[in-house]
This record gives C-alpha cells, sequence and structure tokens, in this order.
C-alpha cells in the first residue's frame, strides 16, 4: 500500500470511529463526563466522613472556610455544586492552585469518594457568623441582587440545586468579592456566561453593596449550626483558636423596591 493508500486509509478509520476519551476533549467536556459518573454512585457517609479530613485542612473540620475570603464555607452547599466544582477543578475547567493538589485522584480519591464527600458536606449544619461586608449601602445592594443575581441564585440566595448553581446565603463577604472579581477577569473558566454579562460592568460600589447585601441573606434556621459548634466526627482535631464571632444582626428593614 503506498503512502497515499495510507493515508485514505486512516482518514476512513478515524472517520468510523467512535470519539475517544483520550483525544480531542476539552476541560469542560472531561468535568462533565466525571460529573455524570458521580452522579450515578450511591453515597456513603462513612466513608464521605473520613474523604472530608483532606478537605477539613483548609474548610475546618465544620466546613466554615473563614471569614477573610481565603477559603469559602461549604457546609450545606448543594451535592450538585460541590461535585460540579470538585470535578471542574480536578479537570483544570477552574484554575485554583490552592484547591487543585487536594482534589486530584491521589489526593482526594476516584468518583466514589467524589459522591461520598460531596453528600457529606452538604449535610454539615452552617455557620451562623460568616463575614459580611461594611454595611454602608445595603438599599443598592437589594436592588441590585434582585436585577441582576436573584433569578439564578435565588430570592433568599439558596441557589439551585438541579442547576448546580451554588447557594450564597451565609457565604463570606470576602470570598464573594475575590471570586466575582475572578470572574469579571475572566479567570475563573467555568463561570456561566450569563453572569458574566451581568457583572461586566459594575462598579466598586455596586459590587461591593451586592455582595454585603448578598452575604447577609440567611439559610433557613434548620441548615445554621447552634452556636459554636464543633464537628462531633472529628473530636481529636486541633482547632488554632479564632476571635469569636457575633452572630450575624438580621437584615435591617429596607424600603420596598419601586
Amino acid at each position: 500500500m503506498n503512502t497515499r493508500s495510507l493515508l485514505c486509509f486512516a482518514t476512513l478509520t478515524l472517520a468510523v470511529l467512535p470519539a475517544s476519551p483520550l483525544y480531542a476533549q476539552t476541560p469542560a467536556q472531561i468535568a462533565e463526563a466525571e460529573y455524570d459518573e458521580v452522579m450515578i454512585l450511591e453515597p456513603n457517609l462513612e466513608n464521605g466522613r473520613s474523604t472530608f479530613l483532606t478537605c477539613s485542612v483548609c474548610h475546618k473540620p465544620e466546613g466554615w472556610g473563614d471569614v477573610y475570603g481565603s477559603y469559602p464555607q461549604i457546609a450545606g452547599q448543594h451535592r450538585t455544586v460541590i461535585i460540579k466544582q470538585l470535578a471542574d477543578i480536578r479537570a483544570r475547567n477552574r484554575d485554583n492552585p490552592l484547591m487543585y493538589p487536594f482534589s486530584i485522584p491521589h489526593t482526594l480519591g476516584g468518583v466514589q469518594e467524589i459522591a461520598d464527600v460531596a453528600a457529606y458536606v452538604a449535610q454539615l449544619p452552617m455557620t451562623p457568623y460568616n463575614g459580611v461586608g461594611p454595611g454602608r449601602d445595603l438599599v443598592l445592594g437589594k436592588q441590585l441582587y434582585q436585577d441582576n443575581c436573584a433569578e439564578c441564585h435565588g430570592k433568599a440566595g439558596e441557589g439551585d440545586s438541579e442547576k448546580h448553581i451554588p447557594a450564597i446565603a451565609g457565604q463570606h463577604y470576602n470570598y464573594l468579592v475575590r471570586e466575582f472579581d475572578l470572574i469579571r477577569a475572566n479567570s475563573r473558566m467555568n463561570a456561566g456566561p450569563k453572569m458574566v454579562r451581568h457583572i461586566e460592568g459594575f462598579s466598586r460600589r455596586e459590587e461591593s453593596a451586592v455582595l454585603d447585601y448578598a452575604s447577609r441573606l440567611r439559610a433557613p434556621a434548620e441548615k445554621l449550626a447552634k452556636g459554636a459548634r464543633l464537628n462531633p466526627d472529628f473530636p481529636h482535631y486541633v482547632r488554632p483558636p479564632e476571635p469569636e464571632w457575633p452572630p450575624i444582626a438580621p437584615m435591617p428593614e429596607l424600603p420596598p423596591l419601586p
């Protein structure tokens, strides 16, 4: 068979073969495939507790992160959101250098471990002491939130499990600011195009106002921990001393929007 015939044969062979997962897959496609694998598995909460030990290094045993914005509160987050974000980070569809080494299969495990740890995190009670903004521009923040955020993230910041849209009620203000800036700078690759369009024209004042308002939205009472609760699954975890944060004051009564 001459060279021309070989080339024709190779072209025809590739045309009829099914697409291989090793070729021509984007990070988004790889992440989506892993997400689909995870979603058909039955989670094991006991194994999720063991797997979560890796996550607790940064997110703390309670899954509350920190008010400084380095690590988000993940306790009580939708299981589907946790799965999607882990799959995106592992596939490099979301650039997160801090978390990437902790998410890879060698460290975290495979698809079963993702299913297990996501279910475990989703049932953890949330902190009632999340970090909030300065509280100076909440009327503007409420208007901006209702006009730009409520359609997807929900009126009360509850998110959408079926569409894996994160719940943002009770999230730390500084973390929201960090992610907002990354999305606007096109540095968070898995951000939805709709969100990018909504926020690209925000001024710094508008950004602070809307995220301050969002950080003050409260999750349902049944999802919140009672006081300074420690996770009983990790009784021997040595926690560094932290300042005592007062409970978040109720959202002030804001004038109705026109």
